[in-house]
C-alpha cells in the first residue's frame, strides 16, 4: 500500500501528471487518467497496475487521434503506427475500438474518401485504386463497395484530355506512345487506353 503525496503537471507536457508515492516520484499519467486521484489517497499494487493500463490506453488513443488529424486513415494504418510507437496490442485494440465507437475510424468512409480524392485530383483505374487500398490494409469487400462507382473509361478520358495538349506537337506514333505509357502507369486496361488514345489524338492532329 502506498500513499499519494503529490500530483504535479509535467513541465514538458502539461497534459500529463507526475504521481508521487510516499514522497518519491512513481510514474506519470495522462491528465485524463489521473483526474480521479487525490493527495492522501491509498493505492494498492493492483490499483497502480490498473492506472498504468488505463494510461497506456489513453496515450495510445491520443496518439491515434494525432495521426488521423491531417487526413483519414485506415484501421490498419493506425494499428501499424501505434505498433511503431511501442504500444502493446491490448492498448492498440482499446484505442481503435474507442475511435470506431465515435466514427473517427471507419474503413468504408476512409476508402470512399481515398477514391474521391483520387477521382478529383489524380484519377486511377479501379485496378490501381484496389491495389492502393489493399496496401492501406482495407479488406476486399469494402474496397469493392468503394470503387464500384468508378468508371474507368470516364477517368481515362479525363486524364487523356488533360494531358493531350502537352503533346499536341508530336507525331502520331510518339503521341500514342506517350499517352499509352501515361495511362498504363495509372492502371488502365489496354482496350480503354487504345480507344482513349485514338480519341485524343484525332483533335490534336487537326489543330
Amino acid at each position: 500500500m502506498a500513499i499519494i503525496t503529490a500530483l504535479t503537471k509535467q513541465k514538458r507536457n502539461p497534459n500529463r501528471v507526475n504521481v508521487y508515492l510516499d514522497d518519491e516520484f512513481a510514474f506519470g499519467l495522462a491528465a485524463f487518467t489521473a483526474v480521479s486521484l487525490r493527495v492522501g489517497q491509498h493505492l494498492t499494487e493492483a490499483d497502480i497496475d490498473k492506472l498504468k493500463v488505463a494510461d497506456s490506453q489513453e496515450t495510445a488513443k491520443q496518439a491515434a487521434i494525432r495521426f488521423i488529424e491531417h487526413r483519414p486513415r485506415s484501421i490498419a494504418e493506425v494499428r501499424r503506427r501505434l505498433r511503431q510507437k511501442g504500444f502493446d496490442e491490448a492498448a492498440i485494440d482499446h484505442a481503435i475500438a474507442r475511435l470506431q465507437a465515435v466514427a473517427l475510424l471507419d474503413d468504408l468512409a476512409f476508402a470512399r474518401y481515398w477514391v474521391d480524392q483520387r477521382e478529383t485530383f489524380k484519377p486511377r483505374s479501379q485496378m490501381a485504386l484496389r491495389q492502393e487500398l489493399q496496401q492501406k490494409g482495407v479488406n476486399r469487400d469494402i474496397i469493392d463497395e468503394a470503387i464500384a462507382p468508378v468508371d474507368d473509361m470516364a477517368s481515362a478520358r479525363r486524364l487523356a484530355q488533360k494531358q493531350a495538349p502537352r503533346w499536341h506537337n508530336l507525331e502520331e506514333e510518339a503521341f500514342r506512345a506517350k499517352m499509352t505509357g501515361y495511362l498504363q502507369r495509372r492502371g488502365f486496361p489496354y482496350d480503354i487506353i487504345k480507344q482513349v488514345t485514338t480519341e485524343t489524338w484525332e483533335p490534336a492532329s487537326e489543330s
